[in-house]
């Protein structure tokens, strides 16, 4: 029974997605709000992609697991930070990628680290998993430093960065806490 009430908001928005981004439905501020050049399609992407990865993330480490925890606030707080402060200070791109910008990538850093500290101490005193924080920062930065190059590198159209960047900091996050 949790798991379908785990579920369910993320079941819908898919679902949502899917119907908004191949047109059988439209909503206008929908796809003004989520898509960047106010495609349909692009909601079965990078926003499909998001509700996707957060249920995967969710369904293989669910409240046990630093790695999780870690994942999650990368992806939800560090890229979703990054791209509002991107956006909105991003004048000075990086000289690899001019789609991103250093007030994007340092923004991923310091936001998806410091969710990330704070979602473990939540998590740890509420007892889901014990561990030492300060001895955790240098893990969790070196997370955070690997999952901000990832999101800072050019995609190919193939590789989105709402794969990528939960991926990536799910992998060293396993390496750095085993779990």
């Amino acid at each position: 029974m949790w798991l379908a009430g785990q579920f369910s908001v993320p079941l819908i928005n898919c679902l949502r997605l899917v119907i908004y981004g191949l047109s059988l439905v439209t909503d206008e501020g929908l796809i003004k709000s989520v898509t960047r050049e106010g495609n349909p399609g692009e909601l079965l992407r990078g926003p499909l992609y998001y509700v996707l990865i957060l249920i995967l993330c969710s369904l293989v480490f669910w409240r046990e697991s630093p790695t999780g925890v870690i994942s999650l606030a990368m992806m939800c707080g560090g890229d979703g930070v990054a791209d509002i402060m991107g956006r909105r200070f991003g004048s000075l791109k990086i000289p690899y990628n001019p789609q991103k910008s250093w007030a994007g990538s340092i923004s991923m850093f310091i936001f998806g680290f410091s969710i990330s500290i704070g979602m473990l101490y939540y998590f740890s005193v509420l007892g889901y998993f014990q561990f030492d924080l300060v001895g955790a920062m240098g893990r969790v930065a070196l997370v955070s430093l690997v999952a901000t190059v990832v999101e800072s590198l050019p995609t190919t159209g193939v590789v989105d960065d709402n794969i990528s960047v939960p991926l990536a900091s799910m992998l060293i996050s396993f390496f750095m806490f085993g779990y």
